[in-house]
């Protein structure tokens, strides 16, 4: 058999064992070899020595009546801090490569169940006049600010839909209070997979915001760069939309997050 022959046989075997995996969750917990394969269109056969090979190497584990779950290693790695288990820690390393990339100053938000944000943490620019985060902690209101309107734009279309209905909150002159302005917005938002805030919740500050998601294929968070207008520019906000995208959704990935999941909300989002 020819090497690349070799190597194609692995890599098939490899997308075999991960669709094996992918069929556990919380309400599955444990299959049987039947189970899995339906859910994976695998002969029953070619699933029996997948669950031989990933049981040795402790990613699958035998229960009772030849059933299967999760196996060991999985457990031990994912409680081994080599796997972020929060968006901050996932975030930081990501932001201090935005602020070293930018030089502006980075920052990580997270999306509250009450439907406003917080900003976690930062990474601040080097420059002597730079863009530094006070309020970390204190909730903010989703359309405020390019963080807040990235979290809006991928949200469900019904919390979009309450935000709309109610009166828009204006804290500077360039702040968006027009419903209708601020959904012409979020659909560009979704479109771009970016937002751009003008100095619409601190003065004299321009930033960027890129969604973060997590395996459930929600969004909850985002990363931000921002810095004073004279620096931001409306084409260097263009330019730092396009490396701020590519960054958050790796912190996505660390968080569990799939393509799929990401398509499913943004449909979510955009069936208003």
């Amino acid at each position: 058999m020819q090497e690349h022959e070799v190597r194609r046989g692995s890599v098939q075997s490899i997308d075999r064992a991960v669709a094996i995996l992918r069929c556990f969750d919380a309400r599955t917990s444990d299959l049987g070899i039947s189970d899995l394969a339906r859910a994976t269109g695998l002969s029953t056969s070619t699933v029996h020595r997948l669950l031989l090979a990933m049981q040795e190497n402790g990613l699958i584990r035998q229960t009772a009546h030849r059933r299967y779950a999760i196996g060991p290693l999985v457990v031990q790695l994912a409680h081994s801090g080599g796997v972020p288990t929060g968006l901050r820690d996932a975030a930081m390393p990501v932001l201090r490569a935005l602020r070293d990339e930018s030089e502006e100053t980075a920052a990580v938000h997270e999306l509250l169940p009450s439907g406003q944000r917080v900003v976690l943490d930062q990474v601040e620019s080097r420059h002597q006049l730079r863009r530094t985060y006070t309020e970390f902690g204190i909730p903010v209101p989703l359309p405020l600010g390019a963080p807040g309107k990235v979290l809006l734009a991928f949200s469900p279309s019904e919390r979009q839909a309450e935000v709309l209905a109610a009166p828009l909150p204006r804290v500077l002159p360039q702040t968006i209070t027009d419903p209708v302005v601020l959904a012409a917005q979020l659909a560009e938002i979704r479109a771009k997979g970016f937002a751009r805030s003008m100095s619409e919740r601190t003065s004299g500050i321009r930033s960027v915001a890129a969604p973060v998601f997590d395996f459930s294929g929600q969004v909850v968070g985002c990363l931000s760069i921002s810095g004073p207008e004279l620096r931001m520019p409306a084409e260097r906000l263009e330019e730092l939309g396009e490396l701020i995208v590519p960054a958050a959704w790796s912190v996505s990935e660390l968080l569990g997050a799939t393509q799929a999941d990401r398509d499913l909300c943004l449909t979510r989002a955009g069936s208003r």
